[in-house]
């Protein structure tokens, strides 16, 4: 069992949520047309979406996404752990295809680079599913511990010498796992606390903590798109879905905007 308080509240009621369906049947047969032409493949299985892409993220050619049909999304932890699901694979979909190099290169001033947010995410998982609960990640050697943070306050936004990206991604698909059976066996109501976090903070949900934890994951999710896009122009909002209009000049659209920024 997890070393966590809980605390009996009434029952919450169910979001509602909406969805908004902007693509017209045209589009979607020519989105199907784009990823017969590039390969891609998209099947459904129950939960599951499998889209088969080039992947060095998992080890056969296959990019599998954890997708709750929307009517299970009615259950306030089914959507939680949908939206995480649905961010942690987004991450590492936006590693896809490069080398060692271009993960680890640095893409800003303040030195983030996309394997370094994976490592940062991993262990940001940890914390708040293993810690905050009273549970011990099983190898600790594999974290940052606090002494490593002492003497490099950036020791997880980078992959060292003596460590692989490859190795570094399996240890986020672990800690999926690990983070996971936190969330299955504790309900939202289930009180921990956050080690690093002020007393005036704690205690903490895990309602709360799962909320977190997406927000920050989401917000490294968008640093990877900036990044990856900078490398080799990758874009997009997952493996089976763009986003972005199928004809659009972008070159001209850049120039436009441009224009309009240089008049002030």
């Amino acid at each position: 069992m997890l070393a966590a308080h809980h605390q009996h509240c009434p029952p919450k009621s169910g979001t509602s949520l909406s969805t908004r369906n902007t693509s017209s049947h045209s589009e979607r047969l020519r989105s199907r047309a784009s990823r017969a032409d590039s390969g891609l493949s998209v099947r459904r299985d129950g939960h599951t979406v499998v889209v088969t892409v080039p992947s060095r993220s998992k080890t056969e050619a296959e990019v599998t996404a954890q997708t709750d049909h929307m009517s299970d999304l009615k259950e306030p932890k089914a959507a939680l752990r949908h939206y995480l699901q649905s961010n942690r694979d987004a991450l590492l979909w936006k590693l896809d295809g490069l080398g060692e190099r271009d993960l680890r290169m640095p893409g800003t001033p303040t030195g983030t680079n996309l394997i370094g947010i994976v490592k940062h995410m991993a262990n940001v998982e940890i914390g708040y599913f293993a810690d905050t609960f009273g549970r011990e990640w099983p190898t600790p050697d594999e974290r940052i511990s606090e002494e490593d943070f002492e003497a490099d306050p950036q020791a997880d936004w980078y992959a060292t010498e003596s460590e692989t990206c490859d190795g570094i991604i399996d240890l986020y698909r672990r800690v999926w796992t690990f983070a996971d059976a936190t969330i299955e066996e504790l309900p939202l109501d289930a009180l921990g606390r956050v080690p690093w976090w002020t007393e005036d903070r704690n205690p903490v949900t895990l309602e709360r903590i799962m909320v977190h934890v997406i927000v920050e994951l989401a917000r490294h999710v968008g640093h990877a798109d900036i990044l990856r896009e900078q490398i080799d122009g990758a874009v997009g909002l997952r493996a089976e879905v763009s986003n972005l209009p199928e004809q659009q000049d972008w070159p001209a659209y850049v120039a436009k905007l441009t224009a309009l920024a240089e008049r002030f």
